[in-house]
């Protein structure tokens, strides 16, 4: 359970291209995929959808993985990224 939401922090600090917490790329990202996920690996699980990151000066698709909640009634904010200033601006998922 722990591994997995460890798994997900540790893919989110991999990305290439921070510029104190935050993640810039000159070119929009490529369309969202959809994925296929099943069924929860356990109760209280919640799906955690992937995203594009940044790795190596190009996107790179980062899947989707179950996570258990750190607490009880947390909420998964998934990561986006926006248009800012000419450029587009990626902020990472968390919990809420």
């Amino acid at each position: 359970m722990k591994q997995l939401l460890l798994a997900v922090v540790l893919a989110s600090f991999s990305m290439i291209g921070c510029a104190g917490g935050v993640y810039y790329a000159n070119t929009p990202p490529p369309p969202f995929r959809v994925e296929a996920y099943g069924r929860a690996p356990g109760p209280g699980y919640v799906w955690v959808g992937g995203y594009w990151g940044w790795r190596g000066g190009n996107y790179a698709w980062i899947g989707g993985n179950w996570a258990h909640p750190p607490r009880a009634h947390a909420v998964w904010v998934a990561p986006r990224w926006e248009s800012y200033r000419g450029r587009y601006r990626f902020y990472e998922g968390r919990w809420r």
